[in-house]
Order: structure tokens, then sequence, then C-alpha cells
């Protein structure tokens, strides 16, 4: 097994796509200035950044390492609403009058190294530098975006069509090109998925195992093959999702 993912890793490099990484979005001047108001700091994996109801006076942007934002219904229930790794900031931001409090938490997953952006630094850049606020606000509108598709197919799709389009946006920031299809780079488990998409681990068992009976995917240490990717559009057009 450990040899047939090597071969796959080293076939073509990442799909190209834009994810949420604000470096996609900054221009190199204006990701020197971002950096510059940045406290360095490493936080062990097991802890966290921020709770449920904690005022947002801080971002924090990911140098390394990987961070899960999660959210608990009153029921209880636990929601993946995303991961976070390189490039990736995290953080709320209200304007300039706005007080905001996060609705959800941020689990340190791994050692992971953060630039922690004070609110008020934040606020000075914006003034100062129009350039700088234009692609700010450009990566707010991205993410706002993102959020909306990932609440539609919370919403509107069954579960099987919620599985297979959480699988096509995870290409968009973990495939990688191999032979025969995208190999998922990260590890994710049965109960990662089921997080994602708000059903159980025993639920996402069955359709992954359906699927590769079908020749869609595949596991492989733990990392997920799509050998048709076209199949998985198929099934979320099915399940009434537009992508």
């Amino acid at each position: 097994m450990a040899m047939i993912i090597q071969e796959l890793n080293n076939e073509v490099p990442h799909i190209e796509s834009v994810n949420e990484s604000i470096d996609q979005f900054l221009s190199e001047e204006n990701l020197n200035k971002f950096k510059s108001i940045m406290r360095i700091r490493q936080v062990a994996a097991g802890t966290h950044l921020f709770w449920e109801g904690e005022e947002a006076e801080k971002m924090y942007y990911i140098i390394s390492g990987r961070v899960k934002l999660r959210a608990s219904s009153e029921r209880g229930k636990d929601f993946l609403l995303s991961i976070k790794e390189k490039g990736s900031l995290i953080g709320e931001f209200g304007g300039f009058t706005e007080k905001l409090y996060y609705n959800y938490r941020a689990d340190v997953e791994e050692q992971t190294e953060i630039g922690i952006i004070h609110m008020s630094d934040l606020k000075k850049l914006l003034y100062q530098f129009g350039n700088f606020a234009v692609e700010f606000m450009s990566w707010i509108g991205w993410t706002q975006r993102i959020m909306q598709n990932k609440l539609y197919d919370f919403l509107f799709l069954d579960k099987q069509g919620a599985l297979a389009s959480t699988l096509i946006k995870l290409t968009t920031t973990h495939g990688v090109k191999c032979k025969d299809g995208i190999l998922l780079s990260i590890e994710l488990t049965n109960k990662d998925l089921g997080d994602f998409i708000g059903t159980t681990r025993e639920s996402v068992n069955r359709l992954l195992n359906g699927w590769k009976r079908e020749g869609i995917v595949e596991m492989y240490d733990h990392k997920i093959v799509i050998y048709r990717m076209n199949r998985l559009y198929e099934i979320c057009e099915y399940s009434g999702g537009v992508h």
C-alpha cells in the first residue's frame, strides 16, 4: 500500500484551484504587510485557539499545522465545519464597529505555528492601505460563498449527495492528480466525513463501501482515491445539487 501512495504522490502537482487561503488574495507586498503585524506562537496539539461564545478579538493565520473548526448543536451534536492548514486565516471580521462572538470553536489537530493578529492592528492596515483593504474584502467575500455552499449542501442534499459534494470540494484543497484518478492527500476518518455532513460514521461507511463496489472510490492508507469524479457529480445532481 505504501508503494502505491508513493507512486500516486509522484504523479502530478496539486490541482489548481482557488481555496480559502488568504495568500491567494493578497499581493506579495500586502501579504508582507499583513505578516508584519502578526505575533508568532507555537500551539500544542489537543488545545484550542478559541471556544464558542468567546469574543472575536483576534484572527489566526496558520503558518504550519492543522486546525479543525467545529460547532455543536443545542442537542450536543458535533459538526465539522472546515479543516484549516497552511495559509488559512481563521476568525471573524465584523467591520469597524460591530462586536462579534464565535459560534464555533477551533481545535488544534497537530503541533501548529500560528500568527496572531489583533483586530486593532488589522483595522489600522485597512484604514492605511486601500489596496490591502480591497484584497482583504475579496477574501472575505470568497469565504462567505464557501460557507453558503456548505450550508446549501447540508440543507438541500441528501446524505449521499452531501458526501459526494464534500469529496468534490476536498479535491480543490487536498487533491493530487494520479494516473487513474485523484488522491485526497489528507487523512480523514469516517467520523470526520460524517461530522462534515451531519450523519453517523456508520452511514458514511455504508456509502463508501457502496461506492467502492461501483469503482467510484478506494481507500489506501486511510486516504481516499477518487476514480470516477463524474459519478460524484451525477450523485450531486440527482440529490438536487448544482456544482
